[in-house]
Order: C-alpha cells, then structure tokens, then sequence
C-alpha cells in the first residue's frame, strides 16, 4: 500500500510539472508546433468552454507568452501613446502587474499592424521585449515583478508597414532580426547587460518580418530566416553566414519551419510574388541552385507562418485559402478556402492544424489527402495574434481580452 501511494504521488507531481511552457514566438519551438496536451479543446463554444476572459487595456497583435503561472502580453495605448509589459495570473486571467515601458511618438504602420505586434520572450526569470522608438529598435529587459534590467537601441529600423521583431533566445543571447529599408542587419545582444555580442549585415537592405527559428542540423547550429530578398542560414554563435539562397521574393513575413524526420525546411511569401519552398538546409555559400527541393506559388501566405505536421506541409494565405501538400514531394492534396481573412499563424496539436481567421473562427483541420474539417468555433472578436498553449489550454488573444479556453 505504501509503495502504490508513493508511486500515485510521483505520478501527481510528474502531471502537474508536464506542461510545456509557451516562452515566444510560435512556441518552445518556433514553429506553432505542441506536445503532450491530449486533452486540448477542438470543438468549443465561448462563453461555455471559457475558463477565463480577460480585458486587455490597449491593442496590440503579439501572442501571449506563458512561463509556469505567469502570463506576459504587450500592448500599445492609442490614446498615450504609450507601450506597456502585462503580467497576468495564468489560472485566473487577474492582472498581477503592468507596467509602462516605452512612451513615443507612434510609427506609420499598415492597416493590419500595430504599435505592438512582437511577441516578447522570456527564459522563466526575464522577459525580453521589442519596439519601436522613433527610428531606433527598442530591446529591453524585465523581471518577473515587472522591474528594468536593461534597455538598448541597437540599430535603426525604417518600414512604412511599421515594425514587428520578435526577440529569440539562444544560449546567453538575445537575437534581433532588423531586416529593414536601410542598413539592415541581424543582431544578438547579450541577456545580462543587452551589450551587443555580435551584428551582421543584410545585403539587400528590405523591409521584412521574419522571426528566425533556430535548429542544430548536421552537426551545425543553424539560425535560418527568410528576408532581405532571400533565404539564409547563420551560425547562432557567431553571426556568420553558412548558406543563402537568393529571392524568391522582395518581402517577407512568415516563419519558416523544418521537418526533422525529411531533413527539409519549409517556407512561405507573399509580395509582390507568392512562392513556397521546400529546402534542403545543407552546403555552404550560394546554394540557389542545388538545395530547393520543390516549388510551388498557388497559396502561398505572405503573413500567416505554416506548420509540418508528419508527412503534411500545411499553409494558409491571407485570403483564407488553405493548402496540404505532401512534405517530401510537393504534391498538392487539396486547396480549399477557410472562413476569413488570416493573420493569425497555424498551430498543430495531437495531429491537427488549428487556423485562426481575422473574424475569430477558429478550424479544426485533419491533414490528409480529403479536406476534413473537424470542427469550427468562434471567439466573438477578431483575432490577429496567433494562439498559444498551456497544458490542455488555449490561450487566444482578441481585439479586446484574452480567452483561456479548456478545462
């Protein structure tokens, strides 16, 4: 009887310490991809499934970011003009803290941006944010109780879309994309002071919004993004190139993800022409040439980033068309339109590629070679940040509150 109490109690805590903190952009792995969370909500009605909904002060199109039992949001007031770090409990959606962190004159941003469209990060005892201040990056650090640690301008940032950079956390660095219309660049500050470790520069000097994902492939750490009128890959560590691939376009705004099991990374863009790639993220210098694996145009998303789900490559234009392809091959399943326009980036969870529409539809969509979708459920507000997940929760953030939606 004592040994089956132990054995009940370990199981408890191993329950209660298995969700997976959501620490930025797109996930733990910036790629909109979850695990473990079997008993995520597929088909639900608000207010019925709601644990929560809290009023949000303020606009703002970055995601939540959720580290244990704290929630962090950014926002911009329209009427202050005034940027702000929210904290809130993530049980309850209370408000623990708030706390006015840049105060500018606002930028010129595009009818679908906002004065606070990047999703912070954080490593569970800082939370690492970005704005715009004038015509300077704005990166800084907080505690958990909402106090400065540091604050940097690191560069200049010029884009009559407005601004959007999502900070990455690798090591001891925090990784800045600056792709802009100017001297562009990519910078990694150090997480302690915010002094620069190093900064590269981007050639063709354009406005994109690509937030990088990070992965070790074959044998080299690889922080691979899209912009700048082309595809690159740069060592983390250093800031040194290790590959590019030219174009395909001018401007950028989806993440790319990788499909480990095919060794191939796929990416997305919209403007002027749409394209999807399928890379094969090896070689060295210009690799145009010898490293896409397949191509297409028809679908392709300039904002909405994508997801690898299996043997699947799953896209949605801002128009609302969804697309499956098969991920080694390129074969198109099927193209079929969603409710909406979309902003908002795909999450995949338990086999399946939720799609958040500008009107707040949420789809349920099962990969394969049918259309099948499994469920549809409506937030009651627009919806342009992309979700985020707590355990078996979903985390959505509307024109006007956060929803916890789940048991």
């Amino acid at each position: 009887m004592r040994i089956i109490l132990s054995l009940s109690i370990l199981l408890l805590f191993a329950s209660a310490f298995a969700e997976e903190n959501w620490p930025g952009w797109r996930g733990p792995r910036g790629d909109g991809t979850v695990q473990d969370a079997p008993g995520l909500p597929v088909n639900f009605t608000i207010p019925d499934d709601t644990v929560w909904k809290s009023k949000i002060p303020g606009t703002g199109h970055a995601s939540p970011v959720i580290w244990e039992d704290r929630i962090f949001l950014v926002s911009a007031d329209e009427k202050t003009q005034a940027r702000s770090l929210i904290c809130l409990e993530r049980e309850t959606g209370k408000v623990i803290w708030s706390k006015v962190v840049l105060e500018a004159p606002f930028e010129e941003i595009h009818r679908l941006n906002s004065r606070a469209s990047s999703t912070p990060a954080t490593d569970g005892e800082r939370i690492f944010l970005s704005f715009l201040d004038g015509e300077k990056m704005f990166i800084a650090a907080y505690d958990l109780e909402g106090n400065q640690l540091w604050e940097k301008r690191p560069g200049v940032f010029s884009s009559k879309h407005g601004y959007c950079s999502c900070p990455v956390l690798w090591k001891e660095k925090v990784i800045i994309n600056g792709d802009h219309d100017g001297e562009a660049y990519i910078v990694a500050l150090d997480q302690e002071t915010g002094e620069t470790i190093w900064k590269t520069e981007r050639p063709n000097k354009r406005r994109s919004y690509c937030t990088p994902i990070i992965r070790e492939i074959e044998g080299r750490n690889q922080l691979i993004l899209s912009g700048s009128e082309s595809v690159a890959s740069y060592d983390p560590d250093t800031g040194a190139q290790h590959w590019v691939i030219d174009g395909p376009t001018e401007q950028f705004v989806a993440s790319l993800v990788y499909n480990e099991n095919l060794n191939l990374l796929f990416m997305t863009c919209g403007f002027p022409q749409k394209h999807m790639l399928a890379i094969r993220p090896g070689g060295s210098g210009n690799v145009t040439k010898t490293h896409i694996a397949w191509r297409d145009t028809a679908g392709a998303s300039y904002v909405p980033s994508p997801v690898a789900i299996g043997d699947y490559f799953l896209v949605v234009a801002d128009n609302g068309v969804a697309s499956c392809f098969v991920a080694e091959t390129g074969e198109r399943l099927w193209r079929e339109r969603l409710p909406g326009g979309h902003s908002a980036s795909i999450l995949a969870a338990n086999g399946l590629a939720y799609f958040t529409s500008d009107e707040g539809i949420v789809s349920v969509v099962k990969p394969g070679p049918e259309f099948n979708v499994v469920a549809q459920s409506r937030i009651g507000e627009n919806v342009y940040a992309s979700p985020a997940v707590y355990g078996d929760q979903l985390f959505i953030r509307g024109k006007e509150h956060l929803y916890c939606i789940g048991k």
